[in-house]
């Protein structure tokens, strides 16, 4: 086939490659086939770092040799040690999302000479085809492993970036053959559309759809947003909120209910403020901390969108009370520092804000599933509060526990009644039924439970007469047998 474009035929590299197709070359001498995108640049990269006698030849004016198959003057060794490096580099920019420019870094350029003179970088483009090819490699396979689930679940987000471009994020999650928690990202993708319920079904559909899981998808977590909501359910699927998001929103409400705390919040928030934006408060509060034998930690600021960013802030602060205390009665400023009492109350919010704190962490897990543990988070986050509003001697921090109790219940007080989320609390082995508050409700999970297993058992016993022929009949029958068998364990131990 005749090379594309006239300006191409200028060059040498197409004495040496034939046009398979408009976006494919192969190589006259091993065959491998290259990515084409209207410069010759891959094309030149093959011919230095496999063939460089070839080139040498045409660069000399000289006969290039005849072609020939793989086994080239470069070598089969030569050869993999190139192709080892390019999967290195695809790995590099792929675990530390470097960007394609990075070929063309002078340093980086200059360090991989140092290493390796002989290996030759691809081009942004090739890198850029390599990565591609890597990502389809990774979901194929990924596909294939999603092929042997029997059941997945969604979770799905929505954001705005710092240039308020909307985007939407599915992940999957689901349990492999060798019984391990599997998660994968389906997507992350700009959402042009209005976040209408509608245009988010028809998004999450269009995904499910691509990785083939339509029919598999048992339910599907989100926040709390009404359009997410509803998106699930236009979708026919069961909906669970999110339990962090929940508890993001109890904290914030309450401290926000809470006058003496969100006054103390904001005095805080002024003092952080002053000491990351001024170079001469940082360096006198490392001078102070040095001369009180402390290690020299930075003040956090809260974050509007985490409540977590605010116990961080008050944390930090609390425990560098006194260098910060010095630091500020050093600068002119006219920043009011906290008092005392003001320091009590941090300490006080502290002391009830800390489950809450270990919660959000708890279920920041990816390696363990996280449904059998809400109903017993939720109690403990009762026990501890009802424990810690007692102990409080401020007025204003027994306000507090008041409002995250009255939180709690709003929003986390139907767990129990949740099937999914008391089937699995029942079937864990660490909680069972005592992981539930209200026995009446661990005694109507054990109902529900005995009643899908006896389900299970008259769909899928023999009828009289009936033989199994295939195995997949045997195994079906053997998996239902030790599925009844274990839940009717679990229940009876």
């Amino acid at each position: 086939m005749e090379a594309p474009q006239k300006r191409c035929r200028k060059s040498v590299v197409w004495e040496h490659f034939h046009l398979e197709t408009p976006n494919k070359v192969r190589c006259m001498y091993c065959d491998r086939q290259l990515a084409y995108f209207n410069n010759t640049s891959s094309m030149m990269r093959h011919l230095r770092s496999t063939h460089p006698a070839i080139l040498q030849c045409a660069e000399d004016g000289n006969i290039p040799p005849v072609p020939r198959p793989a086994t080239d003057t470069a070598g089969p060794s030569k050869q993999g040690r190139q192709r080892e490096l390019d999967e290195a580099l695809v790995d590099m920019v792929v675990k530390d999302l470097q960007p394609f420019t990075i070929v063309v870094d002078e340093g980086f350029m200059a360090f991989v000479n140092k290493l390796d003179p002989s290996y030759v970088l691809p081009s942004r483009k090739a890198l850029k085809t390599m990565v591609t090819e890597r990502y389809n490699i990774s979901k194929e396979k990924t596909m294939e492993d999603l092929k042997k689930a029997d059941f997945v679940s969604l979770t799905a987000d929505m954001w705005s970036s710092i240039n308020m471009d909307g985007y939407l994020g599915v992940t999957c999650h689901y349990i492999t053959p060798e019984a391990k928690l599997a998660t994968v990202v389906l997507g992350v993708r700009r959402f042009y559309q209005t976040h209408t319920a509608q245009h988010l079904m028809e998004a999450k559909a269009l995904l499910m759809a691509e990785w083939g899981i339509t029919t598999k998808v048992q339910c599907m977590v989100t926040d709390n947003a009404s359009n997410m909501i509803l998106s699930a359910q236009l979708l026919n699927l069961r909906h669970v909120p999110c339990f962090a998001h929940n508890l993001n929103l109890i904290v914030k409400k309450a401290l926000d209910q809470t006058p003496l705390i969100n006054e103390i919040r904001q005095k805080a928030r002024k003092i952080v403020g002053l000491f990351r934006s001024s170079c001469k408060a940082k360096d006198k509060l490392v001078e102070m901390q040095g001369l009180m034998g402390r290690q020299a930690l930075k003040l956090m600021q809260e974050v509007d969108t985490r409540w977590n960013s605010t116990y961080d802030m008050l944390q930090r602060l609390y425990e560098q009370r006194e260098p910060v205390g010095a630091a500020l009665s050093n600068l002119n400023s006219d920043t009011a520092p906290l008092t005392s009492f003001e320091y009590n109350i941090i300490q006080d919010s502290l002391s009830l804000l800390q489950p809450f704190k270990l919660a959000t962490t708890e279920l920041s897990e990816e390696q363990r599933v996280s449904a059998s543990k809400l109903i017993p988070l939720y109690r403990m986050l009762q026990h501890k509060l009802s424990q810690k509003k007692g102990q409080s001697a401020q007025e204003s921090t027994a306000q507090l526990g008041t409002h995250l109790q009255e939180g709690l219940h709003s929003r986390c007080g139907g767990y129990e009644s949740f099937r999914a989320l008391a089937l699995a609390t029942l079937l864990d082995p660490r909680f069972k039924n005592v992981g539930f508050g209200n026995p009446a409700k661990a005694q109507e999970a054990e109902k529900q439970i005995t009643l899908e297993c006896a389900s299970l058992m008259r769909s899928n016993t023999a009828t009289p007469g009936k033989q199994f022929h295939s195995s997949s009949d045997i195994m079906e029958l053997c998996h239902l047998n030790n599925y009844v068998t274990y839940t009717s364990y679990m229940l009876s131990v």
